[in-house]
């Protein structure tokens, strides 16, 4: 059972609160394990839309497999917000210094940097407070216009919405894409969108095309990426040709769809890695024979350490044999 504890300052915006906590609490109504819960410094806690919130002034226990979330709040500047006592801040070092997760949707990065977490690390926050979380956390690397960042259990995400694409991409991580994308659906989000992708952009990586065969294609990919598919197991799915598929594929999201299924796996081999996996056994859990094939990709896409959330473009399959992977 992991635990998400949603910490709530006074003045919060509840979608940056709503958009994560439907996330995880529709991932544990399809048996993933979450439990949801919410604290603060007072058990009544204003929003900013004008709705009291009711919170435990008490944490529970906590172990690394948990999550902290700060949602954000409104304020002229990061400034102006609600107080934060030194014991609440020390609260998210402590578990993130014995190997938990904490995240932060827009202002409530400044939450993070308020306890030292940002020091040293890469972030983002909502596109008008980079500029001043970058002068009030120097140590910091703001990364700006994007949706989210990971680093080293550090997850910072944008304005509002974006806290939805924050946990889509938690959930992806951990259970994979086709859990995810099934909570997705249920919550009648339109696109899960990539952490790089611009704050205000309009096209969305991969799933932002209205090709409906696509979709259906990349829905079965999603749900069986580790497995190997053939391009003609592929095609008879979407009721085309091989060629047609793969052009209509590429021209919908950029990739072929062996490309594709290799994206998933080096995003999961990535995760697993992060979390204290060998490479070997992060391949093979990943879908890979082996760690070669996971080596080469990572070395052609050039990954970099644990930073800004990106897709990994680009990458050729010529080792994959008879137009599947495996």
């Amino acid at each position: 059972m992991t635990r998400v504890v949603f910490l709530l300052v006074p003045q919060l915006h509840l979608l940056d609160l709503a958009g994560p906590a439907q996330v995880f609490s529709t991932a544990a109504d399809h048996g993933l394990g979450y439990a949801v819960g919410y604290v603060a410094e007072q058990e009544d806690v204003p929003t900013a839309q004008g709705l009291t919130l009711r919170a435990s002034v008490e944490w529970p226990r906590l172990t690394p497999d948990d999550l902290i979330v700060v949602p954000g709040w409104r304020a002229s500047t990061l400034r102006a917000h609600g107080d934060l006592s030194p014991a609440t801040l020390e609260r998210l070092a402590v578990h993130h210094a014995a190997g938990g997760t904490v995240a932060s949707v827009c202002a409530g990065a400044d939450a993070l940097g308020r306890a030292g977490l940002l020091d040293g690390r890469r972030c983002t926050t909502h596109h008008d407070l980079q500029d001043e979380l970058a002068r009030r956390y120097p140590r910091t690397v703001v990364v700006r216009d994007v949706l989210y960042v990971v680093d080293d259990r550090v997850v910072t995400s944008a304005g509002i919405a974006s806290g939805i694409d924050l946990a889509l991409h938690l959930v992806a991580v951990r259970h994979g894409p086709a859990a995810a994308a099934r909570i997705a659906r249920e919550m009648v989000v339109y696109a899960r969108r990539n952490g790089d992708e611009r704050q205000v952009s309009v096209m969305l990586r991969h799933r932002a095309h209205l090709v409906d065969s696509v979709h259906r294609v990349q829905d079965l990919i999603d749900a069986r990426f580790t497995a190997r598919l053939s391009l003609a197991d592929l095609a008879g799915a979407s009721g085309v040709s091989e060629r047609t598929l793969t052009r209509h594929f590429t021209e919908a999201t950029g990739l072929t769809p062996l490309r594709y299924q290799q994206e998933l796996r080096v995003e999961r081999a990535e995760h697993l890695i992060a979390h204290g996996a060998t490479t070997e056994a992060a391949a093979r859990a990943a879908g890979f024979q082996d760690a070669r094939m996971l080596r080469r990709l990572r070395a052609r896409a050039g990954v970099v350490h644990a930073g800004a959330v990106r897709g990994v473009d680009g990458l050729g399959l010529a080792e994959c044999v008879n137009s599947s992977v495996g």
